[in-house]
């Protein structure tokens, strides 16, 4: 049987070198375990970036999709298929209430990926702007946060403020009509829509919580002011939920901490169960419907396939009915609470801050952490650095008080 070093020379000699992952290869999972061809076992601390919030191969999970499998797959959007409108009409219900309708119906365009996710609503935003709002035709204006992270699209890549996404402008020239505010300043947000002109500007898309730049939770209050300038000025405020969103942070969704309603939801990830990518642009039909979005003008082979909509709706029962938001918030509280203990004790990289909600949790160190990463892989938890100085700790939200326990023993046996 190949060895991990096989498995990584394999990767390393026939795929393109896009990523700098740690030196483990996990080849079975369960729960919030997985483990190497060796039989060695780890604490997923990562959960593929808030993919996995039910944990490795949920059961029922897995039995709906292996169901689904022996009726139909795939059928393309070119027919109808008898699991999408089933899969469309439980989101509306579920995230409906957290939408700011309008006295409008909510309505769901069902994508992939993430960053597909994303560019459905950069479109939509445009389109609406255009059509609704009657900005002059190529006047459209969206903007976004510095340190945002929205995905590696060639148009998304144009909105980063990361040199490294932008690859040092290597894949310009980028798409116009953005521009880049700091994050967590709702002056900024009204300053630049006054500078570009209110009635030009179309979308604000901004993360409720950072995940990429280091989880970074933005100042109290900023997402209802945020809200409110949206209103002031006919804006649409975009939530991009793709790794914040459904009980990661201890609410369904992230922007639930300050009971603020977006005009429009991003979501991806978890909505797959961790098992199938599955994402959704969740608006209300006055952004959405016919006369923005009309046959043809947006679409995906995948989009909403009948396999997909099987995941998408089981996973959304498990998560609500296993009350995953509030572990999250008590298993993050509990977790937390013990990082912080532990930055009291002298480290062997100084600590600069603790920082994150529900199970979305970082710490920030004075200097590169990459060394403590590869140093608690050794030691059986797998975590990932980020921007070099910040490690994230978010296990699936099943986690145990006695896993956190284990976990914190061990995170502090590595950093000590």
């Amino acid at each position: 049987m190949p060895s991990s070093k096989d498995y990584i020379e394999l990767d390393h000699e026939y795929g393109a070198h896009n990523y700098h992952p740690i030196p483990v290869v996990i080849s079975r999972a369960r729960g919030i375990w997985v483990f190497d061809p060796e039989g060695k076992k780890y604490l997923d601390c990562l959960s593929a970036y808030s993919s996995q919030n039910m944990g490795h191969l949920h059961p029922e999970i897995v039995q709906a999709m292996r169901k689904q499998l022996k009726k139909v797959a795939l059928t393309s959007r070119a027919f109808h298929n008898d699991m999408m409108g089933l899969f469309l009409k439980q989101v509306c219900e579920l995230v409906g209430p957290h939408l700011q309708l309008n006295n409008g119906k909510p309505m769901v365009l069902p994508m992939n990926t993430g960053a597909e996710a994303v560019e459905t609503g950069l479109k939509v935003a445009r389109a609406w702007g255009y059509i609704k709002k009657k900005i002059p035709k190529g006047k459209a204006h969206i903007i976004v946060c510095s340190d945002n992270f929205h995905g590696r699209t060639i148009t998304i890549c144009g909105l980063s403020s990361d040199p490294i996404t932008r690859h040092e402008e290597n894949f310009g020239p980028f798409t116009p009509g953005f521009s880049v505010i700091p994050y967590g300043d709702s002056v900024a947000l009204d300053s630049e829509i006054k500078k570009i002109g209110a009635s030009n500007v179309a979308a604000f898309l901004v993360e409720p919580i950072q995940g990429e730049a280091g989880v970074k939770v933005p100042p109290k209050g900023y997402l209802k002011q945020v809200r409110e300038i949206c209103s002031k000025h006919n804006v649409l405020m975009i939530v991009d939920e793709i790794q914040t969103g459904l009980c990661r942070t201890g609410e369904l969704f992230a922007v639930d901490h300050e009971s603020v309603k977006p005009d429009m939801f991003l979501l991806g990830k978890a909505l797959g169960g961790g098992v199938y990518p599955v994402s959704a642009v969740v608006t209300r039909e006055e952004v959405i419907g016919p006369e923005i979005i009309p046959p043809g003008t947006h679409g995906s082979t995948f989009g909403g396939n009948p396999l997909a909509a099987a995941v998408g709706m089981k996973s959304l029962e498990v998560m609500i009915r296993e009350k995953l938001d509030k572990r999250a918030k008590e298993m993050g509280k509990y977790f937390m609470d013990g990082l912080k203990a532990i930055a009291e004790h002298k480290t062997r990289l100084p600590i600069k801050e603790i920082r994150g909600k529900g199970l979305l949790i970082a710490v920030e160190f004075d200097g590169n952490a990459r060394f403590l990463v590869e140093d608690l892989m050794r030691n059986g938890i797998l975590v990932k650095d980020t921007h070099s100085t910040t490690i994230r700790f978010a296990p699936p939200l099943i986690i145990t008080e006695k896993d956190v326990d284990w976990a914190l023993k061990t995170i502090k046996e590595v950093l000590t």
